[in-house]
């Protein structure tokens, strides 16, 4: 077997077994158990990859010789199609949580949930293009698709911290993507500065 080939079943592997889980706990749960105890887990792996996804590049060109920072980056697109899986997960609890499509729809207008789904959306088109053939018949186009992401934490940041009424516990998982998006942002202005200068 291809060596390649194995690393990267054992990775799809070890992103999907919290999810194998999170599924087994529901299906064997205690009486009395019901979705919404496995709402927030699903929800925040999903976040926590999506957070992961996005900073691999930032971290990339803060460690360029890291061999394992560029194996994760050659993989993101795994990680960013996993976080959306986590995502429909975390829908699929919330819609057996509701129990019926009237009690799903009567709660879009609240701020707390359509972000929600405005960030499933946002994720929603990057994972149905991450794949080679989509790339390459795409092309440049393929890149501002994937972007969708950015917005798609922002939204995903919002919601969490509507949901826990509290900005704390989400800032706390978002805080190393936005501090490496910061860091990101200065080198560029820096690297700007000094290119005018010179």
């Amino acid at each position: 077997m291809n060596r390649g080939f194995l690393f990267k079943l054992l990775f799809w592997i070890l992103l999907a077994l919290p999810a194998a889980m999170l599924l087994s706990g529901f299906w064997h749960r205690p009486e009395g158990v019901d979705a919404h105890r496995f709402l927030h887990p699903s929800g925040e792996f999903s976040a926590r990859l999506l957070i992961f996804a996005l900073v691999l590049t930032p971290l990339s060109r803060l460690l360029p010789h890291s061999g394992i920072v560029r194996w994760l980056l050659r993989h993101r697109r795994s990680i960013g199609v996993a976080a959306f899986g986590y995502a429909a997960l975390h829908l699929f609890f919330y819609s057996l949580d509701k129990g019926a499509v009237r009690e799903v729809v009567s709660e879009l207008r609240i701020p707390a949930i359509w972000t929600g789904w405005l960030a499933f959306l946002c994720m929603l088109v990057p994972a149905t293009v991450s794949n080679d053939r989509a790339m390459r018949a795409l092309k440049a186009s393929w890149k501002r698709i994937q972007r969708l992401a950015y917005p798609a934490a922002i939204l995903t940041l919002v919601h969490w911290a509507l949901i826990d009424e509290s900005l704390t516990h989400a800032l706390v998982n978002f805080a190393p993507l936005i501090l490496l998006q910061l860091i990101r942002l200065v080198r560029l202005l820096t690297g700007k500065k000094a290119a005018t200068i010179g």
